[in-house]
């Protein structure tokens, strides 16, 4: 492929993994930006908050107390948004399957990653995010258990801008009873692949960018953090397991220490760019949690940040990207050069 058209034409991009084309327009990276900016002046963050509900010792909103807790801390989400128990129904009006509802069943929690306030995932040395990945996968296999829980969607919204409600360094976990769209979706493809080619959709892609090199941001001996080819956020990445794995809990020993490694490491990363705490959101994407197999899922994390062109201009989806396709300015592999240049800082 001519890498001077890719970096220059209008063109689009196939993303395997929902069966959906992603608009790449490189050429408007030069348009003038009149548009919203954001503050860059972020507050000092004291290690304890006496006013934070999620600091240990103090009173939560909802009127229980947290406790004075010195590693990582899990509770059921005080204002959940699915809940365990709830009256059953399913209404599809006249049987069309047009006006269509039905109870979903959930488990939410919180996970708070430190006691301390002010730290985030980038701040925080590789044990202590090794201790976060034990607890992400003690919850997944005691939501698993429960028989009716389907996924398990553990996700992090880091910075006011992915609307975090609080500061303090948590993430959260939504553990429902049917399988929501995107894990849905990822599912269905990665299956029509591995049964045509019965290898998982995600090695064979991860095989094709480490012989290309240029969307890598950076590897450990277990992990790849690259930008997808596909990636619709400027600085999207997705962590990759070297080996195929269905899942979070299949992960050997050595692996969960190269996932917390590469978790630093691209967070710190981030922070580099624009020298700001970058926002985004992330989450796991694992196998269901069906009681099946499930050999056609690979493991990967998603990161989603906003950031456009600066600390202070941010990436919007609207127009075009509501009514037609997604589109991005950035070419991919000028966001992994970024990155890369980011990581040497640190």
């Amino acid at each position: 492929m001519n890498e001077a058209l890719l970096s220059s034409t209008p063109h689009r991009r196939w993303n395997p993994l929902k069966g959906e084309w992603v608009v790449v327009s490189p050429h408007r990276t030069q348009r003038p930006w009149q548009g919203q900016t954001e503050t860059t002046a972020a507050p000092d963050i004291p290690q304890y908050d006496p006013t934070c509900y999620l600091c240990p010792g103090n009173p939560r909103a909802g009127g229980a107390q947290t406790p004075k807790y010195d590693s990582t801390f899990v509770f059921d989400n005080d204002y959940a948004a699915l809940k365990p128990e709830i009256e059953t129904f399913k209404n599809d009006e006249e049987g069309k399957h047009l006006i269509v509802a039905e109870s979903e069943r959930g488990i939410c929690r919180v996970i708070c990653f430190s006691p301390r306030h002010d730290l985030t995932l980038a701040k925080m040395d590789v044990p202590a995010i090794r201790k976060v990945v034990d607890v992400w996968t003690e919850q997944l296999l005691d939501l698993a258990s429960t028989g009716w829980i389907k996924y398990v969607q553990i996700f992090e919204n880091r910075g006011a801008m992915m609307g975090a409600s609080n500061p303090h360094p948590h993430g959260q976990i939504w553990a429902s009873e049917t399988v929501p769209n995107e894990p849905r979706t990822e599912t269905e493809q990665q299956l029509n692949y591995f049964q045509k080619n019965n290898r998982t959709l995600l090695a064979d892609y991860l095989a094709l960018e480490q012989k290309s090199g240029e969307r890598i941001v950076f590897q450990n001996e277990h992990f790849v953090a690259l930008i997808p080819y596909w990636a619709v956020w400027p600085f999207e990445t997705m962590i990759i397991s070297k080996r195929a794995v269905a899942g979070l809990d299949q992960l050997t020993e050595a692996e969960r220490d190269a996932l917390a490694d590469a978790l630093q490491r691209l967070t710190r990363t981030y922070d580099h760019v624009f020298d700001v705490s970058f926002p985004y959101s992330m989450g796991l994407h694992g196998r269901p949690t069906d009681g099946e197999a499930h050999p056609e899922w690979h493991f990967h994390l998603h990161f989603y940040p906003p950031l456009l062109r600066s600390a202070t201009v941010r990436k919007f989806m609207v127009g075009f990207e509501l009514l037609g396709s997604p589109q991005r300015d950035i070419t991919p592999e000028s966001a992994a050069n970024t990155l890369r240049t980011a990581m040497a800082k640190i």
